[in-house]
């Protein structure tokens, strides 16, 4: 089916949020499993709010998320996007098309004879939102000043579409005003710039939030006055907060990248956003090729979704639990930079430390924390762990662990343990007089991995340094 081609058009005026991620996900996975066409374009003809920075994070969180689009221009990079702000042509030439077949015509009503007839309707009691009353609709003379291009929309009658989501819709033509195409600058409003775009594109599917039905009859209309089938519709519902509220900063990050920045895996975030509407039986967990290939229209919900912060955590620490160490360390391994550790790429900690913390570590920073005592040097002291367990009498035992260590020809985790068992049988000590105090020599904490993985992962020169050390501060304790 490779007719099928579907867009994602943000308007680029700050981050990209959850739910217009979602937008893109449901249509870049569409696109994907019918081996069709994912198109991206920028709706930036809002002057005053759109921005080249904006548009920027926008493509950075996309290619984060790693949802590839198909084509478009050379700009901004291969492949695209669109941008809106580059086709102003097109626009001007469908909308005198549309002047010309009688479906549109030019209104010279300025910005004060519209507050008037605004103000004129409030003292007649009407209440309602106001309506334009077609006063340039018949008008046959063309004054030379300013106009904008309206829609000349049909006083009756209804339009119909089966919606994928929410299913059949209707909306009566009386309930619609003239509305406006082309604003007196030449730049298109919403309706004209999406339809006109979606034509020339020749999208079939218009995927996008549930607040643009209202978008939905206009864009029909114009699609219909100019003689092209209409593309099928689906309006996924909003993305609401734990409360019913709308999401926003107040109740967790709504922003991509500020995922990114909390140690998320893409692959984990495009899984929770699949869910928040969308079912497969009572799969939980999906892999990217998982959700290409079982994705479809039936089972998104027509009712809003509700985030929740700890569901989203649990899909990140159960994708992260997915990849192999290798994986895992070089993910983390910025964040360990963000920590202020030189670590090198290629080290071979890395993974042996990943292997030793990945059952416990729910995003890529807390990986990166729990490994931050592999690589620091000293290791940063719990000072109340030092204060209980690195006490004057057990500074001797320290120091004679660490030259047990240090005669061992193999330091794999086996040899270890022999070796520590058979040095603990001849001082007569049991495991639990030692272990504690070791672990906080090795890693500055009371809590670690187990004491053999963490020294098979630092190696015997730096496990018998971090225990001299230790012996050395807990000697000098009073």
């Amino acid at each position: 089916m490779s007719h099928i081609r579907v867009r994602f058009a943000p308007s680029p005026t700050g981050y990209l949020h959850l739910g217009n991620a979602r937008s893109a996900l449901f249509n870049w996975l569409w696109a994907r499993q019918k081996k069709g066409h994912f198109i991206l374009r920028m709706e930036d003809t809002d002057q005053e709010r759109s921005s080249v920075e904006s548009s920027r994070i926008v493509l950075e969180s996309l290619r984060w998320l790693q949802l590839d689009w198909d084509e478009g221009p050379e700009v901004g990079g291969p492949n695209g996007p669109y941008f809106q702000s580059e086709r102003l042509g097109l626009y001007k030439e469908f909308s005198e098309r549309l002047i010309q077949q009688g479906h549109a015509y030019r209104c010279y009503c300025t910005k004060e004879e519209l507050d008037r007839a605004r103000e004129q309707q409030k003292k007649r009691g009407i209440r309602d939102a106001y309506r334009y009353p077609g006063t340039c609709r018949n008008r046959t003379d063309h004054p030379d000043r300013p106009y904008v291009v309206r829609f000349r929309a049909p006083e009756s009658g209804c339009t119909r579409w089966n919606d994928l989501v929410k299913g059949p819709i209707e909306v009566q033509h009386e309930t619609l005003q003239d509305f406006v195409l082309l604003r007196s600058n030449g730049l298109p409003l919403y309706n004209l710039g999406a339809a006109i775009d979606d034509i020339t594109m020749g999208i079939t599917l218009v995927a996008r939030g549930d607040d643009h039905m209202i978008n939905t009859t206009p864009q029909i209309l114009i699609f219909q006055a100019l003689g092209y089938p209409t593309p099928t519709f689906a309006h996924l519902p909003m993305i609401l907060a734990p409360n019913g509220d709308k999401l926003s900063k107040r109740h967790a990050a709504v922003a991509v990248l500020d995922y990114r920045e909390q140690g998320y895996l893409p692959d984990a975030v495009l899984n929770y956003l699949a869910r928040l509407g969308w079912s497969h039986g009572d799969q939980e967990i999906f892999t990217r090729q998982q959700l290409i290939d079982c994705f479809n229209w039936e089972h998104v919900g027509r009712t809003a979704a509700k985030f929740d912060t700890k569901k989203f955590l649990f899909v990140q620490q159960s994708h992260q639990r997915l990849l192999d160490d290798a994986f895992v360390g070089q993910a983390a391994w910025p964040f360990l930079g963000a920590r202020g550790l030189q670590v090198d790429r290629s080290d071979a900690r890395l993974e042996k430390a990943v292997g030793t913390i990945r059952i416990r570590a729910r995003t890529l920073v807390e990986a990166a924390e729990m490994m931050d005592f592999y690589f620091r040097e000293p290791p940063r002291m719990d000072p109340q762990a030092k204060a209980d367990f690195l006490t004057p009498e057990i500074a001797p035992k320290l120091v004679a662990l660490a030259e047990t260590l240090s005669r061992l020809e193999s330091f794999d985790e086996r040899s270890l343990q022999s070796a520590v068992t058979r040095w603990l049988e001849e001082e007569r000590l049991q495991l639990k007089e030692i272990a504690q105090p070791a672990r906080v020599a090795l890693t500055g904490k009371r809590a670690s991995p187990g004491l053999f993985e963490v020294m098979q992962v630092l190696g015997q020169e730096v496990s018998v340094k971090r225990l001299r050390q230790a012996a050395a501060l807990a000697g000098e304790a009073s």
